[in-house]
């Protein structure tokens, strides 16, 4: 299993940071390597995504929801993975965005984009995305 952690600051209140990433069906809207997100019927999730080149659908469930503090998943078909990102508030209308990817490659496709660091790269570019969405002007109401 990988383990990729990262961080971002936004310049939005940390209520504002959580309410924008739990619209997850808003990420294909902004986030590279997301093509489609649908929430289901049983509170699961289906990802489309396309990690350099190659296309992954995946169902994940949340495993642990703070509203404005900490949500966490795992992957329930398809991909092997799990997560969870915290909020922590910076003062003044800023937060702090904690997180935590594990993430199981599977063939050799995977093995390799993982063990060059293509997976973290992807990572880092889609918190880049979501600070860019949370903190434009256009934010979803």
């Amino acid at each position: 299993m990988s383990r990729m952690q990262e961080s971002v600051e936004v310049a939005v209140p940390v209520e504002a940071a959580y309410e924008q990433w739990c619209r997850v069906s808003a990420f294909p809207r902004f986030m590279s390597g997301v093509e489609e997100v649908v929430p289901g019927p049983s509170g699961t999730v289906h990802w489309v995504a396309r990690v350099d080149g190659v296309q992954r659908e995946f169902d994940t469930e949340v495993t642990e929801r703070i509203p404005g503090e900490r949500i966490a998943w795992r992957s329930v078909d398809g991909a092997d993975q799990c997560g969870v990102a915290t909020f922590h508030a910076l003062g003044e209308g800023r937060t702090r965005i904690m997180l935590q990817l594990d993430h199981t490659p599977h063939g050799v496709v995977d093995l390799i984009g993982d063990r060059l660091g293509f997976v973290a790269h992807q990572v880092h570019r889609c918190l880049q995305d979501f600070k860019q969405h949370v903190e434009g002007p256009a934010r979803a109401a």
